[in-house]
């Protein structure tokens, strides 16, 4: 029995596996021309030191009288090719709430953001990740309004838990009712609702539900999708009696996407969007081979939020030491920023609870929001922190120039580490939190997701002196740097220093060369050594002086300074 058969019998039975087998190969047979032929005309880059992607709405930037789509393919090809090989637009599907998360056409364009040509404009230039928000739909959507109306297949499309169906240990990321009550054809039903009540889960344990999504996710390999993100992936599967999280079925149905893809699409990357522990964060790579390629680095946003609100790096330093990746198949997708809050449970432990504390306390002090999420045990706990990530490194009352500094150096960390970077629009182009969206709409989410008039973005970035342009300008300095060195390759090798707390220390080698990274997390000025077996040769990052005290064997850093150095 084939790869796929296998899975398909683990989901399904042995008796219903080869009956299914035919039916996912038709449709991957309708949809391997498409996605051959888009192949070819966009052939796919490798995957090296010059790969890293941004992450942004259809509508980050607009333009009176044309699409948004439109506006940010422009904006992006004079502000950022070069810079990024790729770019994550975030749902652009018709939606009706958690801006795009709730979807309710999957195979169509907002038409409010453009069409199917304008989103397969960006391959002009850049490589595209598109979502999979596969756990669940808008209860708007036709296939829900088809599922209240009792219409085959789609009456059983969305999870219904009988009657009988233990709910005890479910563990979920929010603080709302786990069923929503809602009135079909054939009488009341409670539908089962992680996120919200305007989003419905997927029943996996239907197969035609899966087939329906197997072609959604083709379809957008067909249209240009390099990567496919799997939004809230750890949720899919529901079995009474467990947390119907990280189920045994879930990852089966990951890696059937997988086999899939390794049959009609090997140039494909998947990756897997799963905000939890960070031990169970990379299951999602499976062997190595038959699972998610990258993982979203979820541990990393608030342990270098810690690093840089204390100035002390020894922890983020003993847990970069560990992680590590099964395969030279796979990466860690490393990001700071994102649409959504920063997360806590990632972090759990690793900082210990106090430490948890001051971070919630640090975002309440510099106008940032909390979220928090329902304990197995009927208690809430801290889930996320709602805050742009620049002010959540920002001290009140401080010199503007030493809150760039910081948020740079963080920056430079992401950048510095083994993996993949992943860049928010708002940090690649300055930006400060939005507080008064957040309260407006009463989605404290909406603090980092502020949208702008190009016109209006463009005037600042041309005002060399604002915080936009440095910020823009450093960061591009940065990214050039890490394109030009093969050391920044996903897989190339590294070794975290931890021998001084006041720095972030990263040795990155590969058959040419090696380049030391150092950045410091404190505020004051720092001299720390140069390790055994380095000699600097000359800083990566430009023309800035090197500061050596030869006598010592070190280097002498600002504030904040970052810097890379090519070893000789």
């Amino acid at each position: 029995m084939s790869r796929i058969g296998e899975l398909l019998g683990f989901l399904y039975g042995k008796t219903a596996a080869n009956l299914l087998e035919r039916r996912v190969r038709e449709v991957m047979r309708q949809r391997a021309r498409e996605i051959e032929t888009v192949r070819l005309a966009h052939r796919p880059a490798p995957i090296d030191q010059t790969t890293a992607l941004l992450i942004t709405y259809a509508d980050q930037v607009t333009a009176a009288g044309e699409p948004p789509l439109h506006t940010l393919a422009n904006f992006l090809d004079t502000y950022a090719r070069n810079i990024v090989s790729g770019v994550h637009i975030l749902p652009f599907y018709p939606f009706s709430s958690d801006d795009g998360f709730s979807v309710m056409d999957y195979y169509a364009v907002n038409e409010n953001f453009g069409t199917w040509a304008d989103v397969e404009r960006f391959q002009n230039h850049f490589e595209l990740m598109v979502d999979g928000v596969i756990n669940h739909a808008s209860v708007q959507s036709a296939w829900f309004q088809k599922f209240l109306r009792g219409e085959p297949p789609y009456r059983d499309y969305f999870f219904v838990p009988p009657n009988d169906f233990d709910t005890s240990r479910v563990i979920r990321p929010r603080a709302l009712p786990l069923l929503t009550t809602v009135q079909t054809a054939e009488g009341e039903k409670r539908v089962w609702t992680t996120f919200s009540a305007d989003q419905a889960d997927l029943n996996y344990k239907n197969s035609e539900l899966l087939l329906q999504i197997l072609d959604v996710l083709l379809f957008y390999v067909a249209r240009g999708a390099r990567w496919l993100r799997l939004d809230a992936i750890a949720f899919l599967w529901k079995e009474s009696g467990t947390t119907c999280l990280h189920l045994p079925q879930t990852h089966a149905i990951i890696q059937l996407i997988r086999a899939i893809l390794d049959e009609i699409a090997p140039h494909v990357i998947l990756i897997s969007e799963t905000n939890v522990a960070h031990a169970d964060n990379i299951s999602y790579f499976g062997d190595g081979t038959n699972e998610a390629h990258w993982v979203y680095n979820f541990a990393l946003p608030p342990l270098t939020l810690y690093t840089l609100q204390t100035g002390d790096a020894n922890v983020l330093a003993r847990w970069a030491q560990a992680f590590k990746t099964p395969s030279p198949q796979t990466s860690f997708f490393n990001f700071l920023a994102s649409h959504d809050g920063i997360g806590l449970n990632p972090a759990r432990g690793i900082l210990d609870e106090s430490e948890i504390d001051a971070l919630v306390t640090r975002t309440l002090e510099r106008n940032g929001l909390v979220g928090y999420k329902h304990n197995p045990d009927g208690s809430t706990s801290p889930y996320e922190l709602n805050i742009n990530y620049y002010d959540a490194l920002a001290v009140p009352g401080e010199a503007e120039e030493l809150s760039i500094a910081r948020f740079l150096c963080s920056q430079a960390i992401l950048l510095a580490l083994r993996g993949v970077p992943g860049i928010y629009f708002h940090s690649l182009f300055g930006s400060r939190g939005d507080r008064a969206g957040a309260d407006a709409s009463g989605i404290p989410r909406r603090v980092n997701r502020q949208k702008f008039v190009r016109a209006d973005l463009e005037r600042e970035l041309e005002r060399t002196d604002s915080r936009r342009a440095q910020i823009l300008s450093i960061y591009s300095k940065f990214l050039q740097a890490r394109r030009e060195h093969p050391v920044f390759h996903p897989n190339a090798a590294q070794t975290i220093l931890d021998d001084d707390a006041r720095v972030f220390s990263v040795l990155r080698w590969a058959d040419l060369g090696s380049v030391w990274c150092v950045q410091n997390v404190t505020g004051q000025r720092v001299r720390t050594k140069i390790p055994s077996g380095v000699t600097i040769a000359r800083n990566v990052l430009g023309d800035a002086p090197i500061k050596l005290i030869s006598e010592e064997c070190a280097i002498e850093l600002e504030p904040y300074e970052v810097a890379w150095f090519a070893t000789a």
